[in-house]
């Protein structure tokens, strides 16, 4: 028998933005009217660290955003390891696979992204490993314990940070790249050669424009696989190879998605009751103009703000600056703002050979700012791009110079 709860808030999502969500929900003497159901049988935690110290440290343990205590004191309902599998918009009910069914007034969707998979080969292999959930963190560090080499296919960020953790952990790594670059999708061709040739000083095989194939399965392991057409043996291999929004729930509910979740700046989706926040929405970005989707902490935990405030009764848009971080190794990647497709880009030098900026112009105004080992750079870069400022007050800050000096 289902047992249905009073209408209240429901968010169905126990990632970043589910989490941060609960915290401004609670914030504002909500919290009683907030139920969080989460997929996994755990509270929410921090990501970033699954590809980096949880992976490099035996033992390391999950950050909770907040221990069960919190939840409890914050009025917060928690459902673990009981995902939603329906939602009724006509009742405004949600049900889970428990069978619960809950009563919402309003409904907030985090349900993030998928990893992306490759075709023809086998699910669920003991050898093959994708990172997303701490569960896949946990599983694929026990399985470096017993490997003596890693093949990741996929050198965008999730990739290229587990290359760098097994390195560290002496494992012999390859990452393998359809595309003509590293991070075709995310950084400029400087900072991608820069990721190159620090990854290769580390010891990482780093193959590009290969295609990749021919896999051969016996029992639940992958023996081997093909790159350009030659086989060659597998160890132990991760997917890297990007993610999918994960809004089969509201496509389902007849919710409007269109490479996620659409979404309006007040993070309302089609239907004025459900709102959605976080790597599964399409939202309008308001400095260009354009609709995009964001992988990003940061996205997820402003998205989630406004989200509170639109449910709060005090609705703002969302206007905030987009930013992101990667430590692969020695370095720390640090993005504010979005590449402009074509415009002026120039080098701002830090103190040593392994720390620079890259300014990136449009239209006459700064526009994204790439850093490398320099944070000071990356917080100063968000103000001024918060700010809007002119190329000219931006060079004064340190006189940038042309990007020649990159042998470009």
């Amino acid at each position: 028998m289902s047992d249905v709860e009073q209408p209240g808030i429901v968010v169905v999502g126990g990632g970043h933005g589910g989490a941060q969500l609960c915290n401004a929900l609670a914030a504002a003497g909500l919290g009683p009217r907030v139920q969080l159901v989460c997929a996994e049988p755990v509270l929410p935690y921090q990501r970033p660290p699954l590809s980096k110290a949880f992976l490099k440290t035996p033992g390391e343990a999950l950050q909770l955003h907040r221990p069960a205590e919190w939840f409890a004191e914050s009025g917060i309902t928690v459902h673990l390891g009981d995902p939603a599998t329906a939602i009724d918009r006509a009742a405004r009910r949600v049900t889970l696979a428990s069978g619960r069914v809950l009563a919402y007034e309003r409904l907030v969707l985090a349900t993030g992204a998928r990893p992306r998979s490759l075709p023809h080969l086998s699910p669920g292999l003991d050898n093959v490993a994708e990172l997303r959930s701490a569960a896949d963190a946990e599983r694929l560090r026990a399985r470096l314990d017993s490997a003596a080499s890693l093949t990741i296919v996929g050198g965008g960020f999730i990739g290229l940070e587990v290359a760098a953790s097994a390195r560290a952990r002496g494992l012999a790594v390859q990452v393998l790249e359809s595309a003509p670059r590293l991070l075709l999708r995310s950084v400029s061709p400087e900072l991608a050669e820069h990721v190159l040739r620090t990854h290769l000083a580390s010891g990482i095989e780093v193959r590009l424009g290969v295609a990749v194939g021919g896999f051969v399965v016996e029992g639940q392991r992958l023996l081997s696989l093909e790159v350009n057409g030659q086989a060659q043996p597998v160890d132990l291999l991760v997917l890297g190879i990007g993610a999918a929004p994960e809004h089969g729930l509201a496509s389902e509910a007849g919710l409007h998605c269109e490479n996620g979740i659409v979404v309006d700046e007040f993070m309302q989706t089609s239907d004025p009751a459900i709102l959605a926040v976080g790597d599964c929405t399409s939202f309008p970005e308001a400095r260009s103009g354009r609709r995009l989707r964001l992988e990003s902490v940061q996205n997820a935990n402003d998205q989630a703000r406004t989200a509170a405030q639109t449910l709060a009764g005090a609705a703002q848009p969302y206007r905030a600056l987009p930013w992101f971080w990667s430590e692969q190794g020695t370095m720390r990647l640090q993005m504010a703002g979005l590449m402009p497709a074509n415009g002026a880009r120039h080098l701002r030098r830090g103190n040593t050979p392994a720390s620079f900026s890259v300014l990136h112009y449009d239209g006459g105004r700064l526009a994204c700012v790439e850093s490398v080992n320099a944070p000071m750079d990356h917080i100063a870069a968000r103000k001024l791009l918060e700010a809007g400022i002119s190329p000219a007050a931006a060079e004064a800050c340190d006189a940038a110079r042309p990007l020649k000096s990159f042998g470009g």
